[in-house]
């Protein structure tokens, strides 16, 4: 599980097209030190497996259901990603729980100044929208954010300087697609309701 906060904006070293998959290899900085095969990062909100390090660099397999349901399939080497080890039991939860399951890609529709931040409009598929709430949580690239308005055909949300300086949605534009993760409580509330519990 994780939660949202990004530890570091990786850049991605190679990539190797497989047959229905895609070996990543990622440049992970300080978040490579202790990491080893089998352990599960978040790379742009996207759990992903360790299968192999090398120094400062971390390799992944994403299999082809993953690049179906997510932009990594669109990433190139020299791209930013984000990054995000598990919360371990004992560490402090500041975001919200993210499980690294995308649910859909939107789109960057529009990002205009707010103030010394920038306010961004995205579009989701319509599948998603009913689990989008004013003041609710959305991870967005593996990014912790609350939900600043909701639109006709998705949301908007407020970014400080801060998440701009050290995610990839400072170098997002309009046409930019990007990973969706609702909350998932909205998820399980829908579906208890639903059985008539």
């Amino acid at each position: 599980m994780f939660t949202g906060i990004v530890e570091h904006l990786g850049k991605v070293a190679s990539l190797d097209d497989l047959d229905r998959g895609r070996n990543l290899s990622i440049d992970a900085g300080p978040l490579a030190a202790d990491a080893s095969v089998g352990d599960s990062v978040a790379v742009n909100g996207v759990c992903l497996t360790v299968v192999s390090t090398d120094g400062d660099r971390l390799s992944f397999q994403a299999v082809g259901e993953t690049l179906d349901r997510t932009n990594l399939g669109a990433l190139q080497p020299g791209d930013s990603v984000n990054l995000e080890r598990p919360v371990a039991a004992s560490g402090r939860f500041d975001g919200h729980i993210v499980q690294g399951h995308v649910d859909g890609v939107g789109t960057v529709e529009s990002v205009v100044a707010d103030g010394d931040g920038r306010r961004m409009t995205i579009s989701v598929p319509a599948p998603l929208r009913r689990y989008i709430a004013e003041k609710g949580s959305v991870a967005v690239d593996g990014v912790s954010l609350t939900v600043a308005g909701v639109t006709e055909t998705g949301f908007e949300v407020a970014l400080i300087p801060h998440t701009l300086a050290v995610t990839t949605l400072g170098a997002r534009k309009p046409g930019d697609r990007v990973n969706i993760e609702v909350d998932v409580i909205a998820k399980y509330v829908e579906r208890m309701l639903g059985a008539g519990l």
